[in-house]
């Protein structure tokens, strides 16, 4: 397995770990006391954008070839950053 095809499964993992807690996020939606209803929306709704940010990012990378990948390593790592930062942020506070 090529360093690429091994960094795409790692991130593909974590995205798939990522999904997991938010759809265990969106579980709770009916639990939301009604004073922080709009709040919880508004972190789901940021989540999802992260989410999509982080999915295109993973598509960048299957195109890309063995040769530029590693040109996006930076970009890819800031989404994958900042959507971990969303995931903890709303799991913290929504537990």
């Amino acid at each position: 397995m090529s360093m690429k095809e091994t960094y795409e499964k790692k991130l593909q993992e974590q995205l798939d770990h990522w999904n997991e807690e938010i759809d265990r996020l969106k579980s709770k939606a009916g639990h939301v006391k009604e004073d922080t209803r709009h709040e919880y929306h508004e972190q789901m709704n940021h989540l999802r954008e992260k989410r999509h940010e982080a999915q295109a990012k993973l598509q960048e990378l299957r195109e890309a070839s063995d040769d530029a990948w590693e040109d996006l390593k930076t970009g890819i790592e800031l989404a994958w950053d900042s959507l971990s930062e969303a995931v903890k942020s709303a799991a913290s506070r929504f537990k």
